[in-house]
């Protein structure tokens, strides 16, 4: 029994030994381990939020200061964990080369990730659009929020949030509405075949005239687009500032059917006449 004790009392000993050796082997680089990451990471916030405030100073385009401070924030990071890593004695060309191999298995799961990262460089590159813009792509229409790194944020006009892979984003077909300071107003409207083509004609034109909204050049146009079935249709085209397009189209539609209304020129909508023939037997 006492050879059991002797024993335990031993190998409690030689732990208890162990654990000194291993705290003044690798205590102090613990601590300072520890300290360098503390510090790093509050230099690291230091630093992105110094430099944030300089790229607002500057004339800076508002689409890369999200995309740099997201950069700036991995890269310092990385930095960071290859300091205390590299401080904790962790042979950093031993790990460097698992951190390779690593990042190859990593980067052929997260191939979607990867071309995100390149879909965004490319729109931050080539510029299809930036924050502020409108824009109507992956059957999506709203306000561009942000560009990040992987994703591109928008805001629909009913305040919804819309995150687009930039991958997807790069390499499909998109509108931008805000690139040119004027847009062309497509509209039709339908009169009846008994109403007065030039008087409905004259109407339109009186519309377009008294809206100070639409641009005299280019000139507006007003034609007879279409003899549908049920109505004789006018197209109506007339241009704008960009800003205006939706005040001019929405307005015209309220005034044009009051004017039709009191000059009592009809707006038919789709009917069909039944003819009954009685057979004689």
């Amino acid at each position: 029994m006492d050879f059991f004790n002797q024993k335990s009392s031993s190998s409690s000993a030689n732990w208890y030994d162990q654990l000194l050796e291993m705290l003044k082997v690798y205590g102090i680089n613990l601590l300072i381990a520890l300290v360098i990451l503390v510090i790093g990471w509050w230099l690291i916030n230091r630093v992105v939020k110094l430099i944030n405030g300089q790229l607002d100073k500057r004339s800076i385009d508002p689409s890369l200061k999200p995309f740099f401070k997201s950069l700036m924030l991995i890269t310092f990071r990385l930095l960071l964990a290859i300091s205390v890593l590299s401080t904790l004695g962790i042979e950093m060309t031993s790990f460097i080369a698992i951190l390779g191999a690593a990042g190859l298995a990593v980067g052929m799961a997260l191939s979607g990730t990867l071309q995100n990262f390149a879909g965004g460089v490319i729109i931050l590159l080539f510029k299809p659009f930036k924050v502020g813009d409108v824009i109507e792509a992956m059957g999506y229409i709203g306000s561009v929020k942000e560009i990040q790194i992987f994703v591109t944020i928008l805001t629909t006009p009913d305040n919804k949030t819309i995150l687009i892979p930039n991958g997807s984003l790069s390499n499909s077909s998109l509108i931008n509405y805000s690139t040119e300071p004027t847009r062309r107003v497509d509209m039709t409207f339908g009169i009846g075949y008994n109403d007065d083509i030039d008087k409905a004609r004259k109407i339109l034109t009186a519309l377009i005239v008294a809206d100070e909204r639409i641009l005299k050049e280019p000139a507006p146009f007003v034609a007879v687009s279409e003899l549908a079935d049920s109505s004789v249709n006018f197209a109506l085209r007339v241009w704008c500032n960009s800003g205006d397009y939706w005040g001019i189209f929405f307005d015209m539609q309220e005034n044009v059917k009051k004017t039709f209304d009191k000059e009592s020129i009809s707006i038919p909508f789709p009917q069909r006449d039944i003819h009954v023939f009685n057979a004689k037997k």
